[in-house]
């Protein structure tokens, strides 16, 4: 990974990121390797992908578009319209063009983290899902989303879509097409959970 350890990468998002977020992308590290181990996952690599999720979330508006105009990415007019999805985008170019980690892999699991997509790769599945869970998310039904991603990643992530897709609905925000994409092939996938 062009001279990456995972302890280099510690060390970078530990200047890049505030505390509170540094420690969420540790956790979520932690929890990648979790289901990367459960699934049959690269273990390692979900580990790096979920230190570097997270590695432009402080960065300011115009530094994250900064980095996408510059890699000569063209945002959708969702993603123009929803600033909170530009630090995965750039957060996945950032590694690749800053950093020069070119594994596609892990380049993916970045940038779909925040919306997911249809046909998701497992390490994207895996890094999508660990957002959710890491050990200090407590929204009102994080248990029920660990107890799911226990049973199944396409019946943890049609939940996560199917709270997460009101919300937005509630707030005026913009859905992304990726996640609509996503929702329609689970639920088509017959992905159906139950939380009793």
């Amino acid at each position: 990974m062009n001279g990456w350890t995972d302890e280099k990468i510690i060390e970078l998002i530990r200047s890049k990121l505030e505390l509170r977020r540094f420690q969420h992308s540790l956790n979520v590290a932690e929890s990648a390797r979790y289901l990367a181990e459960k699934y049959g996952g690269d273990a390692d690599k979900a580990y790096t992908a979920g230190l570097l999720h997270d590695v432009m979330k402080n960065s300011s508006p115009e530094e994250q578009l900064g980095v996408i105009t510059e890699a000569g990415i063209e945002l959708l007019p969702e993603e123009r319209a929803n600033k909170k999805l530009w630090h995965a985008i750039a957060g996945a170019e950032y590694i690749r063009s800053v950093m020069g980690i070119d594994d596609k892999e892990i380049y993916k699991a970045v940038r779909y983290h925040t919306t997911g997509r249809a046909k998701m790769t497992l390490l994207e599945k895996i890094v999508y899902l660990a957002d959710y869970i890491s050990a200090e998310r407590n929204y009102k039904d994080v248990d029920v989303m660990r107890r799911l991603c226990d049973e199944s990643m396409e019946k943890a992530a049609l939940y996560a879509l199917e709270f997460g897709i009101p919300d937005l609905v509630k707030r005026g925000s913009v859905i992304h097409p990726d996640s609509l994409d996503l929702y329609n092939e689970l639920v088509i996938g017959g992905n159906r959970y139950d939380i009793n």
